[in-house]
């Protein structure tokens, strides 16, 4: 069966068309906000509207099929933007009803699990998840994903992207400041791991401080070092007491080359595997609500045209899965 599948949670639509394992295409619009803002919900729901059937035809061209070749529709049904999710949920329920096929509503967050076990040959993994929302270490177990532990206030991705502003450049992203720690010196920050769990308003609200008296480069490295750190500190403690021989990192943080080598250098002296995948799945993407769509549907999991709906809060672990 042939699914598309729409990804619309925040600043990204993504268009992705998967057939069993395999991706045939995925493609993406970036609303990009202006200089020093965050996301303008209203504006981002806007920009996917308009880009919409332009994305469709380009997925459906490029991965050599045409639409009424489409079996099952696919949507995010949360966690994000609630203005953003329902430019997805409306367009999905149409789609579906013009083709006649059946849909299904993915939570985001185990779309980029199920997508970074696919693309690492990975089947049970300790999985750090890490994105602008979401910080969470989780587990899966007796058909449900357990968060044992996560961030206490704002998302890692949240924390980057707010510094990043706080630069002043004009496309303010973790890449950019990936990018600019590469030439930085460790200077103290804020530290803040309570058990299994993590606080990062802290150390944000230093790093700007940090930025009045201290060379952006050195407060980029210490900014990474310090919260990167602390998220391998609590996978680690979820490691040992787990004793998986699997350790994934996903969501769009961890396309961070340097976060990448501590999870690495962390997961060997446990025995343990570590594994990503390519960027383009970690980034928000088509492709994993496709994908996950496709095993919701094997399993009996599609819905009915009135269950459709969004849902902003939807977390990892309340999905019975499969």
């Amino acid at each position: 069966m042939i699914c598309l599948g729409i990804e619309s949670t925040a600043h990204t639509l993504g268009i992705g068309v998967v057939e069993g394992n395999k991706v045939l295409s995925n493609i993406r619009a970036l609303y990009k906000t202006p200089k020093g803002e965050g996301i303008i919900p209203r504006k981002a729901a806007d920009h996917h509207s308009e880009n919409f059937e332009r994305l469709v035809a380009e997925a459906v061209e490029k991965a050599g099929i045409r639409v009424k070749d489409v079996g099952l529709i696919a949507y995010s049904k949360g966690p994000g933007l609630g203005a953003c999710l329902k430019v997805g949920v409306v367009a999905a329920k149409n789609l579906a009803l013009n083709l006649n096929v059946p849909i299904v509503g993915v939570n985001h967050c185990i779309a980029h699990i199920e997508i970074s076990k696919l693309a690492t040959g990975f089947s049970d993994p300790l999985v750090l998840y890490v994105s602008g929302g979401n910080t969470q270490v989780i587990v899966k177990h007796d058909k449900r994903y357990h968060v044992v532990g996560e961030t206490l206030d704002i998302g890692i991705g949240n924390l980057i992207d707010v510094f990043a502003r706080n630069l002043g450049l004009e496309w303010a992203h973790g890449s950019v400041v990936e990018q600019l720690a590469r030439e930085g010196k460790y200077v103290e920050l804020p530290y803040s791991v309570k058990g299994m769990d993590l606080t990062f308003t802290g150390l944000l609200t230093h790093a700007i401080k940090k930025l009045q008296t201290t060379r952006k480069e050195d407060v980029c490295y210490s900014l990474q070092e310090t919260a990167f750190s602390m998220c391998v500190e609590a996978t680690e403690r979820a490691l040992a007491l787990t004793r998986k021989k699997q350790v994934v990192a996903c969501g769009g943080v961890a396309q961070n080359t340097r976060l990448q080598k501590m999870l690495q250098l962390m997961a060997e002296p446990h025995g343990a595997k570590f594994g990503v995948a390519p960027g383009e799945f970690n980034a928000d993407n088509g492709a994993m609500i496709a994908y996950t769509g496709l095993l919701m549907q094997q399993h009996g999991m599609a819905e009915k045209q009135s269950e459709v709906k969004a849902i902003q809060k939807f977390r990892t672990d309340e999905v019975e899965l499969w």
